[in-house]
């Protein structure tokens, strides 16, 4: 017996793009659906027209600092580790759920990895640990949302103070200098590969990677299944519990990499590391199109999210704006994100 919620929550060929049930609307004649693909290419376009427009406005106000080759990767660098932490929130999301903990797992995962007994073991100890305490951590939320039954808002909040104070109490409020080489030596020049630093091209291989997993696999058509409708995806033979347990998994694991990332950008480790990491992976999420109610998301437009906030950062602080004018314009993008949503939500529906 075939089980037609799943697959009929993932369309044809993916451009990109994740179609989840509010996006396919009843097909009388059984076709595909144009307008679905016409619509999520118009909004990838919009995003990159945005991110264009932004460098425009940099390469104007600033030309000969904001196009120079090391703006330019530092703007790549610092995309890269809140762009990691919102590949993994843009899963949860996608699924129905948030996970407010990401920025204090970060920050647990980064000073946990650097306390001294950790970096007797290097490069390998540094980074496992880093991995493992993000996994734990993730697990720890998956276990309590999935099978603890608690609300996915609560659980991770609870995660939140917990992590937070947990990576307080590990560094006694003091920064961790890094005095491992070779994990310091990924964050120099001489590491770059064609001009690219090391940290951005573990970001393009874990976008592509979430890529692949959301729009090519089971996994990824089940979790747009959970997020569109739980029950219906219950009774089509999944697993609800055991998938949620999975999505934070997943985004636990990219918070420990993100932290790892982090340890090799700053050198240190530090509670206060990935502070606010939870506002602007939603942020990201929600301008790149994924819906805060579940079931639709896209990696590609989650990571293009990521690029315009931290373009706009980057351009603020060239021409020595205050950081709370930059708070306020993203807040008004988030805004008007979301009015956007709610305005082609209500076109589809009538």
């Amino acid at each position: 017996m075939t089980q037609p919620a799943p697959s009929a929550q993932h369309n044809g060929p993916d451009k990109g793009t994740l179609a989840g049930p509010s996006d396919t609307p009843p097909s009388k004649s059984g076709g595909g659906t144009p307008a679905l693909g016409l619509r999520l290419d118009v909004r990838i376009l919009s995003l990159l027209g945005v991110l264009a427009a932004l460098v425009l406005v940099g390469g104007i106000t600033e030309p000969d600092a904001f196009l120079d080759t090391g703006n330019l990767q530092l703007i790549l660098t610092q995309a890269s580790v809140i762009g990691v932490v919102t590949v993994g929130m843009t899963f949860v999301i996608i699924s129905g759920g948030i996970d407010l903990s990401v920025g204090a797992m970060v920050a647990l995962a980064s000073v946990w990895a650097t306390t001294l007994a950790t970096q007797e073991y290097g490069f390998a100890g540094i980074a496992f640990t880093a991995v493992i305490v993000g996994l734990a951590a993730g697990l720890v939320n998956g276990v309590l949302i999935a099978y603890g039954g608690m609300v996915p808002f609560i659980a991770t909040l609870a995660m939140l103070a917990s992590a937070r104070g947990l990576a307080l109490q590990i560094t006694d409020g003091k920064t961790q200098i890094v005095t491992v080489d070779s994990v310091l030596d990924l964050g120099l020049p001489d590491s770059y590969i064609l001009g690219i630093p090391p940290l951005v091209i573990m970001f393009a291989v874990v976008t592509a990677v979430g890529w692949l997993i959301l729009n090519r696999t089971t996994f990824g058509r089940r979790t747009v299944a959970v997020g569109g409708n739980a029950e219906a995806a219950r009774l089509a033979g999944i697993d609800v519990r055991r998938q949620r347990l999975y999505l934070y998994l997943l985004s636990g694991l990219c918070c420990g990499i993100a932290a790892f990332m982090l340890i090799v950008l700053a050198g240190s480790g530090q509670n206060t590391n990935g502070n606010l990491y939870e506002l602007d992976a939603i942020a990201a999420a929600i301008i790149g199109g994924t819906l805060l109610s579940g079931g639709r998301g896209t990696i590609v437009g989650s990571v293009l999210g990521v690029l315009i906030f931290t373009t706009i950062t980057n351009i603020f602080a060239l021409n020595n704006l205050q950081s709370d004018v930059q708070q306020i314009a993203k807040g008004a993008i988030i805004v008007a994100a979301v009015l956007v949503q709610r305005r082609t939500m209500r076109g589809r529906e009538t």
